[in-house]
């Protein structure tokens, strides 16, 4: 079996590292896991401190992007997300992607315009 190097090796994230990945506060993703029902993440310790996995930051890359970026509000994002789950997963995924081949194509126009 070959070793996969791509793979990330992090398992639990904190509240902090997640707030910063997604560039909202560390209040919002309190205030999203009340309003959510299925984003738990792992509390560890008589302080609860939070440990989000994968599956959580994936929740909260749904959540955001419902919210955050297409500007619905909550009630409006937890009716797309209890009527179309799937749909809304691929949606997401899609603008991510796209997000990323734009800031690709962004950094590569730089890159032209610096040359001549």
């Amino acid at each position: 079996m070959a070793l996969n190097l791509n793979k990330n090796l992090k398992l639990y994230y904190s509240i902090k590292e997640v707030a910063q990945m997604f560039g909202v506060n560390e209040s919002t993703l309190r205030y999203w896991e009340q309003e959510f029902p299925y984003l738990k993440p792992k509390t560890s310790g008589p302080a609860k401190i939070r440990q989000y996995q994968e599956k959580d930051i994936e929740q909260i890359k749904l959540i955001h992007n419902l919210v955050k970026v297409r500007g619905f509000k909550l009630a409006a994002a937890k009716k797309i997300i209890n009527s179309n789950r799937d749909g809304a997963d691929r949606k997401a995924e899609v603008l991510t992607r796209l997000m990323g081949v734009r800031d690709g194509l962004q950094a590569l126009k730089r890159q032209m315009d610096f040359l001549q």
